[in-house]
């Protein structure tokens, strides 16, 4: 039986002025002083010096075509399909502020189907 590794989906995002806002004081917040940062929220700078924003399954809910992050507000997803498998587990959210612009990930583990007495 072989378990499957953790997946990373990308999704597109429609960046509002109010999210962009809340970034960018939780980016300087967390330059300022890191423990200032709400819990289940982590903050880092990618080896290419971008803002890479985490935030574990136990401060974000998913609704039908947006996404709310505690301490940070909605960020609305463009196209209606799922961000993950229904059973998944060890949910996180990845906001990466790239040369592109804001990039939105989603990374889960895929629930384990077990086949038993299969003849």
């Amino acid at each position: 039986m072989s378990h499957h590794k953790s997946r990373e989906v990308v999704l597109p995002i429609r960046m509002t002025p109010e999210l962009h806002a809340a970034l960018d004081a939780l980016r300087e917040t967390w330059r300022r002083d890191p423990a200032a940062i709400p819990r289940g929220l982590s903050c880092s700078q990618s080896k290419e010096g971008a803002f890479v924003l985490v935030a574990a399954e136990s401060v974000f809910v998913t609704l039908p075509g947006a996404c709310v992050v505690k301490g940070l507000g909605a960020i609305e997803l463009i196209g209606s399909e799922p961000l993950f498998e229904p059973g998944a587990a060890s949910k996180t959210l990845v906001l990466r502020d790239t040369d592109e612009g804001w990039r939105f990930s989603v990374k889960f583990v895929p629930p384990i189907v077990r086949e038993r007495n299969t003849k």
